[in-house]
């Protein structure tokens, strides 16, 4: 068969600054760049993105696979209108003329907004299908955060999403949903499908699966696939800070038959209803997890881990914010890291200090006008190239271009030329920082760095510090939702 394989990825905060444009798909922080045509092969081959799993699913079913395009930008404000169209262009484009096609696999998240497309996924899909027809079976793999819409569900034959946050299982997604293509093609004609919505709004650092509730729901998903005889069952979270009337949990269900697809999809919903009350967890000010940490860290590690949630570079967060280095100083955490600070200007400015050099900086806060100005030391320069060894991004190549190790008042900071979530210790241990050997670290991530740093960790902290990425939905000035949606579970 001749399967045609593409992707565009971007998860998209609409109270975030700095649209995504072409040059945030070129050089996306730890994942491979924007690619074309054959490109697409050697640019994801050995990553974990959903993709490669679904080529590698293809290649050894015995199909041909014609990539199209792929492209991920690092989550922030929407898309623009030129990036959305430019990248959709190829797509399609591609696809047609590729045609006659046995199917089509889409490597998409689920929550991109564009600037001329408030849910990009289901206009993505349906310029697809106005351009190929009703007919070619279309299967897309998802974010475990996406916000699925009628759209999505109505233009594609299957939505499966992943069923880990920290997302380990992203490769494997995507070849689920490469089977998934192959089976709705022996079927011979589309599944029934069920598309049940929740009416309440998911913080993010409630929806880690390594904790419950998401933790056991997530685990009996198998079992009630089966009891009901369904194709595919998810549960897609949502991503909470996109304004449009999309925004999200849901649930997509498929099936041989419409009883079995609505059997499944109502036993998983009460399921997640039932444990509304246990979508909470403790968040700490600033200033009491820097005084905790000191008490309770010991000098040579394991670390006590502080998530900066608030300023995450994975939610929309520019991975600037200075408020959790404010503390950290202010409370004498002497020994304590964090990182990874997005400043360039920084950067470059230690690069041409050199090592051992002592300098004046205004660091960070270009995102919300409160930089850190002080004295620091550079400790050691880095060019920001290494490959991740997590188990989210094992194998992926990451750029994120002149990096230091730079200190001030016993704080080591790591400073990088551009944003990336810290999800990766490798992030840490190219600068000579070796994670485990610390007493605190402070990360600029909300649940994803749990997959690499929970295993080293000695206690971890969710802490309240400046950013886009508020842990409370609710205090966000939304306008578009549809109407009877909670803000809160």
């Amino acid at each position: 068969m001749r399967i045609a394989v593409a992707g565009f990825q971007h998860e998209s905060h609409s109270f975030a600054q700095f649209p995504a444009d072409i040059p945030a798909f070129e050089k996306p922080g730890g994942f491979p760049p924007l690619s074309r045509g054959v490109a697409v092969i050697g640019a994801i081959a050995g990553t974990r993105v959903p993709a490669a799993g679904a080529v590698e699913a293809a290649q050894a079913a015995g199909h041909t696979v014609i990539p199209l395009a792929w492209g991920m930008a690092m989550p922030s404000a929407p898309v623009t209108e030129s990036a959305f169209d430019t990248i959709a262009g190829w797509i399609i484009d591609g696809a047609a003329a590729a045609m006659p096609l046995d199917g089509l696999y889409l490597d998409l998240h689920g929550a991109m907004m564009a600037a001329n497309a408030p849910d990009g996924e289901g206009e993505l899909l349906r310029r697809l299908r106005e351009r190929l027809g009703p007919d070619l079976p279309i299967a897309v793999s998802l974010d475990l955060h996406a916000n699925v819409t009628r759209a999505m569900v109505d233009h594609a034959d299957v939505l499966t999403a992943y069923r880990t946050y920290p997302h380990v299982d992203m490769k494997e997604t995507g070849a689920r949903a490469m089977h998934l293509l192959f089976a709705r093609i022996a079927h011979g004609r589309p599944w029934a499908r069920v598309f049940a919505p929740l009416d309440f709004l998911i913080p993010v650092t409630a929806q880690c699966t390594l904790m419950p509730p998401m933790q056991q729901i997530y685990a009996v998903l198998p079992e009630l696939m089966a009891a009901c005889g369904a194709a595919d069952l998810s549960l897609s979270m949502g991503f909470p800070y996109a304004d449009f009337e999309g925004c999200g949990p849901a649930i997509t269900a498929y099936a041989a038959d419409e009883a079995a697809a609505i059997d499944a999809a109502d036993r998983l919903k009460r399921m997640v209803v039932g444990q509304r009350g246990a979508l909470a967890g403790r968040l700490w000010a600033a200033d009491e997890a820097v005084a905790y940490a000191r008490r309770h860290a010991s000098l040579g590690g394991p670390p006590i881990v502080l998530a900066d949630t608030q300023d995450n570079p994975g939610g929309g967060g520019h991975g600037d914010t200075m408020g959790l280095l404010t503390a950290l100083v202010a409370g004498g955490a002497h020994g304590a890291v964090i990182g990874v600070i997005n400043d360039a200007a920084s950067a470059a400015a230690a690069l041409a200090a050199g090592e051992g050099a002592a300098i004046d900086l205004v660091l960070g806060g270009v995102s919300d006008g409160a930089p850190y100005r002080g004295r620091f030391t550079v400790l050691r320069l880095g060019d920001g190239r290494f490959t991740c060894t997590g188990p989210m991004t094992r194998g992926n190549a990451a750029d994120l271009g002149p990096t230091a190790l730079i200190e001030t008042a016993g704080v080591l900071v790591v400073v990088a030329s551009r944003k990336m979530q810290a999800y990766d210790q490798a992030m840490f241990r190219h600068v000579g920082i070796d994670p485990a050997a610390v007493p605190i670290i402070a990360l600029k991530s909300s649940v994803h760095f749990r997959a690499d740093f929970q295993p080293i960790a000695k206690e971890i902290l969710v802490v309240l510090a400046p950013g886009p990425v508020v842990a409370d939905p609710s205090a966000l000035p939304f306008t578009k939702l549809r109407p009877g949606l909670a803000l809160r579970p």
